[in-house]
């Protein structure tokens, strides 16, 4: 038995209510279950609960053991003072008020039915099954499913806003700055990401502003900073980036400390560091004040023209310093771009929305809808059990669900754990 049941138990009233009574034999009416608490405190705060007669208004506290009041130390917390009704699984002990006065006890096993209890372990019965719900998922109303991913879709949105709003901390509040830590970041993709990051991290944004409207300077920065200047080449291109990163070190009073060592192994040419960071440079020689033409961005069109650059003329015919290749454009493609738009692009524009106190909701959704379902293992196996991710944003929000409900066992929480629950 989880105490997150009985929570589930009492929110939803899925109690026979009929001759309710406390373990002393007082009769209980639940007129109000209160508003649930998930932080520190009691579980659910101003409820309203007559007793032998008597209009209570107050918090209710629940637990699987009522001794469990003491194992968590509550008699000694002033915030349960208030506390007009323990409600729990097993009574095993009475609880008291400071006063010393008994705190009324509902023992709930007593008034629920088997069937819930059946359908509980039902759905919490992992064996076998990718997710809990893993044979009710198809029978699921498309209608509640789509709900609530998009819900889960800005919950999402909410919890990469909070990785933004450190980072402005950090930047003095400029989002140009930080707009290029995350594209870095996006860059490196999941191998290089931390290596990426921590080169955009390892120089002052007011660096790439004097270098980023000379391709050589900027590339020899970013190329420099990742280590990646440091060997004998005799190639004229790479001999002029040693040059131009010798001055600008010394320029700047550069440092490499802390910045993490990049990856080639198992990356395809394309994803090769080289090529991404040579990318990353063109972008920002192309445009100078990326942030503002993003925001004033609102079509997946209009970020493909944004985003349509292409590298210098080495990187045509090379994927790293030492060997020459069959020449090929190493512009970026729609679906990388894609992943800038909805790892970046799509959660600043959020962010910044709500920093200016602004309502973008529908503009992030229409984009999101526009934006081509991401290919993962998780999102393979939940289109197995029914073909839901047809954008961005479902796959976006099938994530979430993933990983922040079915693997934590949050079905409680859940629209559709709740919606099994309730057949």
């Amino acid at each position: 038995m989880q105490e997150s049941f009985l929570h589930y138990l009492w929110k939803h009233k899925k109690i026979n209510t009929a001759n309710l009574q406390t373990t002393q034999g007082e009769a209980i009416v639940i007129n109000s279950v209160g508003q649930h608490n998930t932080n520190a405190g009691p579980d659910f705060f101003n409820a309203q609960i007559t007793i032998d007669n008597q209009l209570w208004a107050g918090n209710v506290e629940i637990h699987v053991n009522a001794s469990d009041w003491f194992l968590h130390n509550h008699e000694k917390d002033t915030a349960y003072d208030n506390v007009i009704l323990h409600v729990v699984w097993e009574h095993d002990t009475d609880v008291f008020r400071n006063s010393n006065t008994t705190i009324p006890t509902l023992q709930l096993k007593n008034y629920i039915s088997e069937t819930i209890i059946n359908d509980y372990k039902t759905l919490f019965n992992k064996e076998g099954k990718w997710i809990n719900c893993q044979h009710d998922f198809e029978k699921t109303d498309a209608f509640l499913i789509n709900n609530w991913l998009e819900r889960l879709f800005f919950e999402r949105l909410q919890q990469k806003t909070e990785a933004i709003e450190t980072l402005l901390k950090t930047s003095m509040n400029n989002w140009e700055a930080v707009l290029f830590k995350l594209m870095a970041k996006n860059f490196g993709l999941k191998v290089n990401a931390d290596a990426f990051f921590s080169i955009s991290q390892s120089v002052n944004f007011s660096v790439i502003r004097k270098t980023q409207s000379n391709k050589l300077s900027l590339e020899a920065l970013l190329f420099g900073q990742a280590g990646l200047l440091q060997d004998t080449v005799q190639e004229p291109y790479y001999i002029s980036l040693q040059n131009e990163y010798v001055f600008l070190k010394q320029k700047f009073s550069l440092s490499t400390l802390g910045v993490t060592p990049i990856q080639f192994f198992r990356l395809r040419p394309l994803n090769f560091p080289t090529i991404r960071l040579a990318q990353l440079a063109s972008l920002y020689n192309e445009h100078q004040n990326l942030f503002s033409k993003i925001i004033e961005t609102n079509s997946l069109e209009g970020f493909y023209n944004l985003f349509s650059i292409d590298t210098s003329l080495f990187w045509k015919t090379h994927y790293t310093f030492q060997k020459t290749s069959k020449e090929t454009k190493k512009a970026l493609t729609k679906s990388f771009i894609n992943l800038l738009l909805i790892n970046t692009i799509l959660p600043i524009k959020f962010c910044y929305a709500k920093h200016k106190g602004n309502v973008v909701n529908d503009e992030i959704i229409e984009l999101a809808l526009a934006i081509a379902s991401e290919k993962n293992s998780i999102i393979t196996a939940f289109n197995k059990l029914k073909k839901v991710s047809k954008s961005s944003l479902q796959s976006q929000a099938l994530l979430q669900l993933k990983n922040e409900y079915c693997s934590k066992n949050k079905c409680l929480q859940c629209a559709i754990g709740n919606s099994i629950l309730n057949k």
